[in-house]
């Protein structure tokens, strides 16, 4: 049987690809490899740009579906599989290696978790958490071919965490959970919307040096997610909206002991984030602004 998706596919990977401006190949060949279809949902599909007001398509035709588009499974509460150029930018940024662990925090009918699952390869493990129970299913049944791809129906903020190279989250936070910052292994990588719900925030990379606390971090551009579970703060929302009120491009480390000094940006419990640059740093990404995700 043909698969009438696959044209659709191959020019939907690069057209994100280009709007991410993504060089790594497997990025593309992940996106041109995992069909939509199943994560979507049977159509006609709600789909939006940004923050604008979800249209419906006419009809089923997969074409619709490989489109730089928010894509909606569940409009009445806002959650959907998330803009792919963002994540595609997002992932590029991450640096997934062949053979690596990643955790994936929130992850909805499993869209993302699948694209991960390609760039770890079989050698590699995702390890996928989902605290909604219904997009839990959803994302078990899609996902169950996938013999590296491990999904867990409860929220990804919890001490028995594996060690990971990558976590990945999709979900708006007011501050980096303990847990994932003890989960990763030295040099990994951590990708968050540091975001509270309804705000626009930013997705903040942090990698873990092979030792002390004073961790390279940096803002990779402006994110909205759907809140996460455990995470949120109306005083720190507060804060952090006039902290992005006064840019957000200058943050440089996270620092995990000590008080706060003159080059603190935004200081929460027991971290805070930093405009001195940690003593070892990481690749440079370039910020990418015009990117968000809700």
């Amino acid at each position: 049987m043909e698969d009438r998706s696959a044209k659709y596919r191959a020019f939907y990977a690069q057209l994100i690809c280009a709007a991410a401006k993504a060089t790594d190949p497997r990025i593309e060949q992940a996106f041109r490899t995992v069909r939509r279809e199943p994560f979507a949902g049977p159509g006609p599909w709600s789909i939006s740009v940004g923050g604008h007001p979800y249209v419906v398509t006419p009809d089923d035709d997969a074409a619709f579906l490989y489109q730089n588009t928010l894509l909606a499974l569940d409009p009445a509460r806002g959650l959907n599989i998330g803009m792919p150029g963002a994540h595609a930018y997002w992932l590029s940024g991450c640096g997934v290696r062949e053979g690596e662990t990643v955790i994936q925090i929130g992850a909805g009918s499993g869209y993302y978790t699948a694209i991960l699952a390609e760039l770890t390869g079989p050698s590699g493990h995702v390890h996928a958490y989902e605290i909604d129970q219904r997009l839990a299913a959803l994302a078990r049944e899609n996902l169950k071919d996938i013999p590296h791809v491990e999904l867990k129906d409860r929220s990804g903020i919890a001490s028995d965490l594996p060690g990971a190279d990558v976590i990945y989250v999709c979900a708006g936070a007011a501050q980096p959970a303990a847990e994932w910052l003890e989960a990763l292994r030295p040099r990994g990588r951590l990708m968050f919307p540091l975001a509270p719900e309804g705000m626009l925030g930013g997705m903040l990379m942090i990698t873990r040096p092979d030792e002390g606390a004073m961790w390279p971090a940096k803002f990779v551009g402006r994110a909205q997610f759907i809140g996460c579970a455990g995470l949120q703060d109306a005083d720190a929302a507060r804060r952090l909206a006039d902290a992005f009120a006064k840019g957000w491009e200058s943050v440089q480390s996270l620092r995990r002991a000590g008080a706060p000094d003159e080059t603190c940006w935004f200081a929460g419990e027991g971290w805070w984030l930093s405009t001195a640059p940690a003593p070892v740093q990481t690749d440079p990404i370039r910020p990418h602004a015009d990117l968000t995700q809700t």
